[in-house]
């Protein structure tokens, strides 16, 4: 029994085989083993959702388990309860629990006590589950990511930028961000560098990646965050600085006009809705890697 909490320290076998069995579950989508047949599975989610909620609701009926999803109204943890004791109640009931919540600190304790499978569904730290899928879109288009350039425009403070650059570590490739000082990514790596202007993070770039300007329990910094980030937007000008056969993604959802232009969200559509069509194969194969017994 495995969890999968997060990107850092994860070696490249292990992320480079869950990608491999991405691609077996997109083109196997109709006829893959129901590897969760008579199991229920937990969705615990402590923020709002669509793309994670529902990829994961229809991996998890795919791969013939039965799902609940709980959010923090509907359990006891809305009142006080100790994440512990919520943990230990789940590994009574359910056979695996996808957790969306803010503390890594939490979701870890849960792992720690849960007695079954857990997966971060996203926390203020770290979005596996998304850069793996990014990973896996990028890969399915271009090839290899290693050796390549990914540029991040936006607040890099975040934890898409901060998974993005421990992926960077894994699969061999160089992130540069694109943010005003305050918001720069706080991972300490060779392959991640930081720079103030957009330009030059684009330059030469095989990848243009933007993410919102406001995250999720972010809302009070709203007005300081639209002035801050004016400027940081992944638009016409940047595109042409980038390869022309560069990929853009957005994790979504997006704020056209603001960290995107309009024109180029709608001209890169079909990729950036690929990108989240492959949240629910590469889950598949996360899910799998998470039942598989650990080697002795």
């Amino acid at each position: 029994m495995k969890h999968f909490l997060k990107l850092e320290g994860m070696t490249p076998s292990v992320a480079t085989a869950i990608l491999q069995r991405s691609t077996y579950f997109k083109q196997n989508r109709k006829s893959h083993p129901k590897l969760l047949d008579g199991q229920t599975w937990a969705l615990l989610f402590s923020k709002p959702s669509t793309r994670t909620r529902v990829s994961f609701e229809v991996a998890i009926r795919e791969l013939g388990g039965n799902v609940m999803f709980l959010g923090m109204n509907d359990l006891q943890l809305g009142r006080g309860e100790p994440i512990a004791d919520t943990a230990r109640v789940f590994s009574r009931y359910s056979h695996g629990t996808v957790i969306r919540t803010y503390a890594q600190s939490d979701l870890e304790e849960f792992a720690r006590l849960a007695g079954h499978p857990v997966i971060n569904a996203l926390t203020d730290a770290e979005h596996p589950c998304q850069i793996l899928a990014d990973i896996f879109t990028y890969e399915e288009k271009r090839g290899s990511i290693a050796g390549k350039k990914m540029a991040f425009i936006g607040d890099a403070s975040c934890n898409v930028p901060r998974s993005i650059a421990f992926a960077a570590e894994i699969f061999g490739f160089d992130l540069v961000c694109s943010a005003p000082t305050t918001y720069a990514c706080d991972v300490k790596s060779p392959r991640v560098k930081n720079v103030v202007d957009p330009q030059a993070a684009a330059q030469g770039a095989d990848i243009l990646y933007t993410d919102v300007w406001i995250s999720m329990g972010k809302e009070s910094e709203t007005q300081l965050r639209l002035r801050d980030l004016q400027g940081y937007q992944i638009n016409r000008k940047l595109l042409d600085v980038a390869k022309p056969d560069a990929v853009v993604m957005h994790c979504l959802p997006a704020y056209r006009g603001k960290e995107i232009s309009e024109e180029v969200f709608e001209e890169r559509a079909d990729d950036i809705f690929d990108q989240a069509e492959n949240r629910l194969h590469t889950q598949k194969a996360i899910i799998e890697w998470c039942l598989q017994a650990e080697p002795k």
